[in-house]
């Protein structure tokens, strides 16, 4: 090979190497789930994660896969990234990359906790619910934000006086209380409220179908006027759904484990709002759970005519979620981790 070939093929296999490491180096910070065949075609779900407990990051991929594969939907999941690695941080509470999706979103699914989100993130979030379209919150979402004191969104704030709770309280019905149950030791097994039995969120589920391994949190009773309960949360005395209930006075009354509402945004438009204090990864392993957030899905964006009580909801793929506990996410894992192998 000559000198002149010999520097020519150097500098293609450097370019070659430099575009592969740009290209690793950008890799996605999300995951697109598109929607198979199904109802769900021409809708676009955005599930927005982070949180440092019940492995939102875990949960959502799932049950965007779930939607997109079982029912149609365009999924999108947003995680907590640290912005140094691009891996996958839950314990970054400020930096959650393509919020811009919400732009063109017809559903937000969001599982966050506690995140201090600067404001040009914070802002899609903001225009998406303030526009009037659908909300679905799961578990720590009734205190998604804790924002510094300069944000421009303090009404979202999750100690916000002016609002009695922020975002939780004026958007999803409540806001962060308590743990009602005894956290890591009793159990959830949701009872369908009394006269809730024919809501569309609840067909093809009758009481104790629901079940999961997270406590029921702590709400102020009655709910806000329009909330309407569907699942009530009867606390166990153990971690399986076999387990007897618990005597006494925290099971009489019952909290309110699932309700749905409406919000209506500062445009003046109307949406539905579904919210679960539920919703931890594990929780996702129980079919009852399942099948409850993909009716929820279908009732939020207004197509309850399409919920088939017998409709798949299985899971997608392996699914073998961590338990819930801080510091206890996977380690290393970036969004293409939860690129759907076909």
């Amino acid at each position: 090979m000559s000198r002149c070939l010999f520097i020519v093929w150097c500098l293609s296999v450097s370019f070659a190497w430099l575009g592969s490491a740009r290209q690793a180096h950008a890799d996605p910070l999300w995951v697109v789930y598109e929607g198979a065949a199904g109802p769900g075609q021409g809708k676009n779900v955005v599930l927005v994660s982070g949180d440092e407990e019940y492995r939102s990051e875990e949960c959502l991929p799932q049950l965007g896969k779930i939607l997109a594969e079982r029912h149609g939907f365009r999924c999108t999941v947003l995680f907590a990234i640290n912005p140094e690695t691009g891996e996958i941080d839950p314990n970054r509470n400020n930096n959650i990359p393509g919020l811009e999706a919400l732009d063109t979103a017809d559903l937000m699914i969001i599982a966050t906790r506690f995140r201090n989100l600067p404001d040009d993130q914070m802002k899609h979030i903001v225009d998406y619910v303030e526009s009037g379209r659908p909300v679905i919150g799961l578990r720590t979402a009734t205190h998604a934000f804790n924002l510094s004191k300069d944000s421009a969104y303090q009404g979202y704030h999750w100690g916000d006086k002016s609002t009695d709770g922020g975002f939780g309280r004026r958007v999803l019905g409540e806001t962060w209380i308590s743990h009602h149950g005894e956290h890591g030791r009793q159990s959830t097994l949701g009872l369908i409220a009394e006269g809730q039995e024919q809501h569309p969120v609840l067909k093809g589920i009758k009481s104790g179908d629901v079940w999961g391994p997270t406590d029921v949190y702590g709400v102020r009773l009655p709910l806000p006027e329009g909330c309407q309960p569907l699942v009530m949360g009867e606390i166990l005395t153990g971690m399986k759904p076999e387990d007897p209930p618990l005597s006494g006075e925290k099971n009489a009354p019952m909290m309110p484990v699932a309700w749905v509402k409406t919000f209506t945004g500062s445009t003046g438009k109307t949406a539905r709002v579904f919210t679960t204090t539920m919703g931890a990864a594990q929780d996702l392993q129980n079919a009852g759970v399942r099948r409850m957030l993909v009716n929820a899905t279908y009732w939020t964006l207004g197509l309850e005519d399409k919920i088939d009580p017998a409709s798949n909801v299985d899971l997608v793929g392996e699914y073998a979620p961590s338990a819930f506990s801080f510091g206890g996410f996977v380690k290393g894992l970036k969004p293409a981790d939860h690129v759907l192998k076909k």
